[in-house]
C-alpha cells in the first residue's frame, strides 16, 4: 500500500506514543526517578532464589534496587544477577557495628558492584554492652562523629555516605530530636540523609518540614505507609500517609537521586503487595 502523508504521519504519531509509553513505564511520575525498592522487602524471598525474585520485580516494574545484605554472594555473582533482571543495585544498607570493623572490604565490594551509596541503616552505643537500651543524646552526638569519619573514607572512595533513620531518632531527650543532632554534628561534605518518611511519621513529625528545612542534606527517599501511622506496614495507599505533599516538597527542596519502596511486613502474598506498590509509584503526581 502507498504510504501517504497523512499514514506517515499516523504510524510516527503512534511510534512516538509508544517509545513514551515503554518510557514511562518503571518511572515514578512523583519525581521523575525510576521504580526502585529496598530489598529488606524481599528478604524472605532472596535465600531461596535470588535470581529468580530479582526478575519477579523487574517485571513488576522495580527498575533499581537497594540491597539489605547480599547472602554471602561476591560482588561479581551479584552484579551478573542484576544485570540478568534489568536491575541496577544503586545504594547498600549496613549496620555500624558492621561498617566499623569492615569499612574496607565494604568499600572495595561497593566499588566493585558499582553502589553510588552505602548507607547506615542503624547506630549503635558509644559503650558497648548496653543492650537494647536507648541511646542517650550523647551516644547519638558520638555516631555524628562516627559518620563523619566512615563518610570521608567512602567519599574518598568514590562513593557517598548516608544515613537511613527509623522511629527512634525523633522521639525527644531533653527536649532535644536525635535527627536533629545528627542533621547538626554532621558535615555535608561527607554524611547525607536517606529520609524514611513513613518512620518520620510514625515518629510524629513531618516530612515535608524536613524537606523544606534540610533539602539539601536528603538525597535519597524511603516511602512506606501505615494505617493510623502505626505498625504494621501495608501497601502504598492503603494507609493514612499523603505522599502527594511529601513528594511535592522533595521536588521542590531536595535533590532526590532514588527513591525506595519498602515494604516490611505483608498481609498478601508478597509479590501482589509489591506489584500494588510499583504501581502507585507509577501514578503517583
Amino acid at each position: 500500500m502507498p504510504v501517504t502523508r497523512r499514514t506517515f504521519l499516523g504510524s510516527a504519531t503512534a511510534v512516538a506514543a509508544a517509545a513514551l509509553f515503554l518510557s514511562r513505564q518503571g518511572r515514578a511520575s512523583a519525581l521523575g526517578l525510576p521504580v526502585s525498592l529496598q530489598l529488606y522487602s524481599v528478604r524472605t524471598l532472596l535465600p531461596n532464589d535470588f535470581d529468580g525474585t530479582l526478575k519477579q520485580l523487574a517485571a513488576l516494574g522495580y527498575r533499581e534496587v537497594e540491597a539489605a545484605g547480599f547472602y554471602n554472594r561476591s560482588a561479581d555473582s551479584v552484579k551478573a544477577s542484576m544485570q540478568a533482571a534489568g536491575l541496577r543495585c544503586v545504594s547498600a544498607h549496613y549496620p555500624l557495628g558492621t561498617l566499623q570493623p569492615q569499612l574496607d572490604s565494604i568499600i572495595e565490594y561497593g566499588r566493585a558492584l558499582g553502589l553510588a551509596y552505602i548507607v547506615c541503616s542503624s547506630p549503635m552505643h558509644k559503650q558497648p554492652g548496653a543492650g537494647r537500651a536507648p541511646l542517650s543524646l550523647d551516644d547519638w552526638r558520638w555516631n555524628a562523629d562516627q559518620f563523619n569519619q566512615v563518610g570521608e573514607k567512602i567519599r574518598a572512595a568514590g562513593m557517598h555516605f548516608a544515613y537511613h533513620n527509623h522511629m527512634a531518632e525523633f522521639g525527644a531527650i531533653d527536649g532535644v530530636l536525635p535527627y536533629d543532632e545528627l542533621l547538626k554534628h554532621t558535615d555535608p561534605a561527607k554524611v547525607s540523609f536517606e529520609l524514611d518518611c513513613g518512620w518520620v511519621v510514625v515518629g510524629g513529625q513531618s516530612p515535608v518540614d524536613y524537606l523544606k528545612r534540610h533539602g539539601s542534606r536528603m538525597v535519597m527517599l524511603h516511602v512506606k505507609d501505615f494505617k493510623d501511622n502505626k505498625p504494621p506496614s501495608v501497601e502504598l495507599g492503603a494507609g493514612s500517609i499523603d505522599y502527594a505533599p511529601i513528594f511535592a516538597a522533595a521536588a521542590k527542596y531536595a535533590h532526590i537521586r532514588h527513591c525506595f519502596v519498602e515494604q516490611e511486613e505483608f498481609q498478601t502474598p508478597i509479590m501482589d503487595a509489591l506489584k500494588v506498590d510499583a504501581q502507585y509509584m507509577q501514578r503517583a503526581r
